[in-house]
Order: C-alpha cells, then sequence, then structure tokens
C-alpha cells in the first residue's frame, strides 16, 4: 500500500498543482508527518483516519 498511496498522492498533487505542504495544511498535519503516512512509516488508527481525510481532498 505504501509505494501505491505515495504513487497516487504525488500524481494528485501533481494535478491538482499543489504542494505537500499545502496538503499537509489542509489535513491539519506537519509535513513531515504527512512524509511519513505516504511512506508507509506511519500506519497506525490514527494515520488511516488522516490517510482517509488525504483521499478525500485529492479524489483518489
Amino acid at each position: 500500500m505504501e509505494g501505491n498511496l505515495g504513487m497516487q498522492v504525488k500524481s494528485a498533487l501533481w494535478k491538482k498543482d499543489m504542494s505537500q505542504k499545502e496538503l499537509a495544511e489542509l489535513v491539519g498535519i506537519s509535513s513531515a508527518y504527512l512524509s511519513d503516512i505516504i511512506r508507509g512509516r506511519k500506519d497506525g488508527p490514527k494515520a488511516q483516519e488522516h490517510i482517509k481525510h488525504i483521499r478525500k481532498i485529492l479524489s483518489i
């Protein structure tokens, strides 16, 4: 999932002309934490909630 999520997020950010920092601000988390989620380093229950929010924002 980590590679898949990372590719999906990067592609969606590019299509929306949005930075990772902007996405992190919309989700309400730090850029570093967002990066950890995207790379699969964080995958607990809280991270899963953030992933749902990220997917909703980016429509993925």
